[in-house]
């Protein structure tokens, strides 16, 4: 699962690092990034060789879903299942995206707490998650684009925090998921695996990421286990 994530990076370095421009307004950086909020997805123009870049809501809605409470549970997709789904199946095949991202997090329990780790790429790189999206029309007539993260069985560096992780694609395989034109489930599951763990780090961090409202840097800073065992004693 992966249920907050972290986008640090200024518009203009996305831009740079996925060889785009956007007429998209800028965005402040994010560091507790939730469900239901407005997040960068990353399309390729269906008419022309080129990225765009868009803001969506983060929590997929079918285009045939009666409202919008489905969301909530739609904001990751199994791509072990997301195939045969109804509501990712026709996503998969023909609406494929990049959600950019610089970390995310998951949640280990320990004892009768969960303690939040903060997963990067190398030294806290720019990195895409596997994608999904859909247009639903609202009850006012207005269209809504939503999206989800696609997941995988953990690698070595996640396994150990979670049972799931997020599908971070490699750079080169950005083109073939984002080109419209490969109608293939079966090509475009198979680039749907666990991320290399030799190029990934993971670190406990401060529960300060539990709350939604908390959207700063000291969300994702390091934090020693001990300093967090001790306060809870104290």
């Amino acid at each position: 699962m992966c249920g907050r994530y972290r986008l640090s990076r200024r518009k203009q370095l996305v831009e740079e690092y996925f060889d785009m421009e956007s007429d998209e307004p800028g965005w402040t950086p994010r560091y507790n990034i939730a469900p239901s909020q407005p997040v960068p997805v990353i399309r390729q123009n269906p008419k022309e060789p080129r990225r765009e870049l868009s803001l969506m809501r983060w929590g997929l809605i079918p285009s045939w879903a009666n409202d919008a409470s489905v969301a909530a549970r739609m904001i990751n997709a199994r791509s072990e299942t997301a195939g045969t789904k109804p509501a990712f199946r026709d996503a998969l095949n023909a609406r494929r995206c990049l959600i950019p991202a610089d970390g995310f997090y998951e949640w280990s329990r320990v004892g009768k707490t969960k303690q939040p780790y903060c997963f990067e790429v190398g030294n806290a790189e720019l990195f895409a998650f596997a994608g999904i999206w859909d247009r639903w029309k609202n009850p006012s007539g207005n269209w809504v684009k939503t999206c989800s993260i696609l997941t995988t069985t953990p690698n070595a560096v996640s396994s150990a925090v979670h049972d799931r992780m997020p599908v971070i694609l490699d750079p080169d395989s950005y083109d073939i998921w984002l080109d419209p034109g490969m109608r293939n489930v079966t090509t475009a599951s198979e680039l749907l695996k666990p991320y290399d763990a030799r190029l990934m780090r993971c670190y406990p961090i401060s529960t300060r990421i539990n709350h939604v409202a908390n959207d700063d840097e000291e969300c994702s800073a390091p934090v020693e286990l001990a300093q967090i065992q001790n306060s809870l004693f104290s």
